[in-house]
């Protein structure tokens, strides 16, 4: 019921003559997934992996909401709110805990309507914050997406709220609830302050960047302190030719002796041509990843800066292509040169059903090798039909 109030509240909304300092928008989305489990699903009672075949449902509401109080102050709240519901629901005991424990920072900004057999219903302001600018000054509190990050995949510079490559349903990427100070040097040059909130120090992240351009490439340098580490690091945004060349990395150096320093670089190249076909390639090295493990971590590791992918070494490439003005497909690939060979494959189809609405096709099929040779523990595809407002 309040997700039906939320959207009837929207779509009244937009069809008033509102004030012109203020605005709303979102989407809604139903995405059904089907999952294949061969020897990879954890049945909770006998405490083994078993194979299985779920089917899984999400419906997915978003406000942003938009307020410029005056000139130089704006306030922006967006609300987040996902109903759950399928096999995998049920077969997870604490499910509707672990959805409510994703995503949020300092404060806890969400709320589990709903957590019962097969049914999960949750809210979350993912964005709160005030924006004060005047000149050349910018400066944000609250819970706001402090991007750091430039490459397209992985983003070692992302220190303050890291994000995954598999989790697409999200496109708005996690926010931290910080203080961000930016000050505009120059029409391509800025420095900036961001400190995220914290009750011990060992939980605090502070942390400074210079941005300036060189030549045809623009540069950014990091440093700080983040969770118990020291963070040095930098990365660049320009063409090699004809083609984009981006590439970041980070260095962490523990304060503790126990701890183990980590270094994360990633570099990326993409070029579409004349035809439109569009091609992305790029290279991740963590030093935090693993060598041997399954690939089923790809969908549970822990994820941070420090480890942006659950292997040593990844391999990226996508190509993609639009067909028809209405119809865009393509597939990407990351194939991590380590122990069991662990490759990941993503098809993707959007098809843009009518003026709002889009219809999207999405695989996630994992690979590793095996005493018996390649195999597929993981299978998932998902249909998702979304209309924006």
């Amino acid at each position: 019921m309040i997700l039906i109030g939320l959207l009837a509240f929207s779509l009244f909304g937009q069809g008033q003559d509102s004030p012109k300092n203020w605005s709303l928008s979102g989407y809604v989305k139903n995405m059904q997934t089907l999952l294949f489990f061969n020897d990879a699903f954890p049945d909770f009672q006998q405490g083994m992996l078993v194979d299985t075949f779920l089917q899984d449902n999400l419906i997915h509401n978003r406000l942003n909401f938009r307020w410029m109080i005056n000139d130089e102050l704006k306030l922006r709240t967006d609300l987040r709110t996902r109903v759950f519901y399928g096999d995998l629901v049920r077969a997870n005991p604490n499910y509707g805990d672990a959805i409510d424990n994703v995503n949020n920072d300092y404060f806890d900004l969400s709320v589990v309507l709903l957590d019962e057999n097969a049914w999960v219903v949750q809210s979350m302001i993912d964005r709160l914050y005030l924006e004060y600018f005047k000149g050349n000054w910018e400066v944000r509190l609250g819970r706001q997406r402090i991007n750091w990050g430039i490459s397209t995949v992985w983003n070692p510079n992302d220190i303050f709220n890291a994000f995954s490559f598999t989790d697409f349903d999200y496109e708005e990427r996690p926010g931290s609830d910080a203080l961000r100070v930016k000050y505009y040097t120059g029409f391509a040059s800025s420095v900036e302050l961001a400190v995220r909130m914290f009750d011990h120090f060992d939980e605090a992240t502070i942390a400074g960047m210079w941005k300036f351009n060189k030549g045809s490439y623009d540069i950014q340098i990091l440093g700080g302190y983040d969770r118990n580490y020291l963070a040095m690091g930098g990365g660049w945004a320009g063409n090699l030719g004809d083609a984009g060349l981006k590439g970041e990395f980070t260095y962490f150096l523990p304060l503790d002796k126990e701890q183990e320093d980590a270094f994360a670089a990633t570099v990326g190249i993409d070029y579409s041509f004349e035809n439109s076909l569009y091609l992305n390639g790029g290279y991740l090295y963590n030093s935090a990843g693993s060598t041997s493990a399954s690939v089923t971590n790809l969908f549970n590791f822990e994820l941070s800066a420090r480890n942006l992918y659950p292997y040593r070494h990844a391999i990226f490439a996508q190509f993609s292509y639009p067909f028809t003005p209405l119809l865009n497909g393509g597939v990407a690939f990351i194939y991590s040169p380590v122990e069991i060979h662990a490759l990941f494959a993503n098809p993707t189809l959007t098809l843009s059903v009518a003026e709002n609405w889009d219809l999207d096709f999405v695989g996630q099929v994992t690979f590793d090798k095996e005493e018996r040779g390649y195999a597929s523990p993981i299978q998932a595809f998902f249909l998702r039909l979304k209309y924006s407002f």
